[in-house]
């Protein structure tokens, strides 16, 4: 269920043979946005800390057939390398017109536990390298007529969770960020949005912390009684970086099953 791509879910002309580039795109949500938008013939480059899933995702779906992805190992909190394979993505597959800043972690953490060098590694996983990626690809997208960035916050923010205060800071921090690069950018013809997904149950958050308590939360909290999969964001994604989300900029698009 996690990895099923919808049999009649939408098809985007306009993602066919667009270069799109995903941060941490070998398990999780990342997959699934490498898998959605490679099954729509983009052309897909993508990122992640973990080198040997990295390539197993890449190699499964150039099995498929379409464009292979394209994958290099990266830890985002090395900015400049960032910019160095954007940069060669744009030369060796194509102008970068759809970022996808998908990478994060939501470590579990308690007020009292938080060093100063804690505090600065979690900015930089998650909301850092997502600044850096767009300053990188807006030259590509400026070339090219315009793009679409998708930043990922989360509704964790919304709901002011109180286990993980640092992530919580900066998925929030990721709306103004969508919010100040949507209107720096939107004379040069690139749109800036954000995805705030609710609890999505991949892999690792069923693993970690899907247990009796969690499951009475989502029949409690989320308007539609079932589990939300990364298919679900994936598709949300898809539609921000086709042309038929042309005039949308500068939002923060909730998928949560009515959590919020």
């Amino acid at each position: 269920m996690e990895r099923e791509i919808l049999p009649n879910g939408a098809r985007y002309p306009s993602l066919k043979d667009k270069v799109v580039f995903i941060t941490g795109g070998a398990s999780g949500i990342g997959r699934s946005l490498v898998e959605h938008f490679h099954d729509q013939g983009a052309k897909v480059a993508f990122v992640d800390i973990a080198e040997r899933a990295g390539n197993d995702v890449a190699s499964e779906l150039a099995a498929r057939g379409g464009h292979k992805p394209y994958f290099e190992a990266c830890d985002l909190r090395d900015v400049a390398r960032l910019g160095e394979v954007i940069d060669r993505v744009g030369k060796d597959i194509g102008l970068v017109t759809a970022l996808i800043n998908n990478a994060g972690n939501d470590d579990r953490h308690s007020l009292d536990a938080v060093t100063s060098e804690y505090f600065d590694d979690r900015i930089s996983v998650n909301l850092k390298h997502q600044l850096f990626a767009a300053k990188h690809v807006r030259h590509q997208m400026r070339r090219a007529g315009g793009g679409s960035i998708i930043n990922f916050s989360s509704i964790t923010w919304m709901l002011a969770e109180g286990d993980c205060p640092v992530y919580v800071t900066s998925k929030a921090a990721v709306v103004g960020l969508t919010r100040a690069l949507a209107t720096e950018l939107g004379t040069e013809g690139i749109r800036v949005n954000a995805i705030a997904p609710g609890w999505v149950l991949t892999e690792r958050q069923v693993a970690l912390w899907l247990d009796e308590k969690g499951e009475q939360q989502i029949k409690e909290r989320q308007a539609l009684k079932r589990h939300l999969h990364s298919p679900e964001i994936a598709r949300m994604a898809l539609f921000l970086a086709a042309d038929d989300s042309r005039m949308c900029s500068k939002q923060t698009f909730i998928v949560d099953g009515g959590w919020v």
